[in-house]
């Protein structure tokens, strides 16, 4: 067998295995990590990636192969524009760039890259759009127009692989942290109904009247209150009396 039949065959088994190797741990940073490696490996034409997180107004970078990826990104999130932008606020599926010394739409962006980085060619996919959140991965060559077509199908792929490992593991994340809450608001009303013996619809409306008065989260005020076992700053319950 040649070295490219060799080479072919082991990034179709890389590309197969894909759905396994992005969910080998539930944490969504890592099952970033992974997806920006595997981008590097599997793609020819690919010498540096990156993940775009967008809520809102919030631009973050979730994941980068190494520092160009990170850079490229961030500058990105600085300026307020590039393709990653676009792609993560929806405004594009898939943005591709051959060449963007010659490239018109992002003029500021591609001038700092390319004196910066020396990046000279990039390829950006939509990741996910879940509940107002939108992430995008970003691929970028350094020898300007690289990305071959089968680049462009393992790209797909990987996106789409990626899409569900990250929106799931936000899910799995944001879940995790539901449940936190809810134990810790439990706690809390638990050490308030047998201070002041009340039952725990009025604990809760302690627990929210503090949360008000203080200008802070419920769950903060019920996490202080669990680990100081100290009443907050709020007027007593009328009608109950201190234990």
């Amino acid at each position: 067998m040649s070295e490219s039949s060799s080479h072919e065959r082991q990034r179709y088994e890389l590309v197969s295995d894909l759905p396994q190797g992005l969910r080998q741990s539930l944490d969504p940073g890592r099952r970033m990590q992974a997806g920006v490696n595997l981008a590097v490996s599997l793609l020819e034409g690919c010498d540096h990636a990156g993940l775009t997180l967008v809520d809102g107004e919030k631009i973050t970078s979730g994941a980068s192969s190494d520092h160009v990826g990170a850079r490229a990104d961030a500058i990105q999130h600085e300026l307020r524009e590039g393709p990653c932008v676009a792609v993560a606020h929806l405004e594009s599926r898939t943005v591709f760039v051959p060449d963007l010394a010659r490239d018109e739409r992002w003029p500021r962006w591609a001038k700092k890259v390319t004196d910066e980085l020396q990046v000279s060619s990039l390829l950006s996919l939509l990741l996910f759009s879940h509940h107002g959140s939108s992430g995008a991965l970003n691929l970028y060559a350094t020898r300007g127009n690289e990305f071959t077509s089968d680049d462009f199908a393992v790209a797909e792929t990987l996106a789409a692989h990626l899409s569900v490992a990250v929106a799931d593991g936000l899910e799995i994340e944001n879940r995790g942290r539901g449940m936190v809450s809810r134990t810790i608001i439990g706690q809390a009303e638990g050490i308030l109904m047998e201070r002041y013996g009340i039952g725990a619809e009025e604990a809760f409306a302690f627990l929210r009247r503090s949360s008000q008065d203080a200008n802070r989260k419920l769950v903060q005020v019920a996490q202080d209150l669990v680990q100081t076992r100290e009443l907050p700053g709020t007027t007593p319950l009328a009608g109950t009396a201190h234990h």
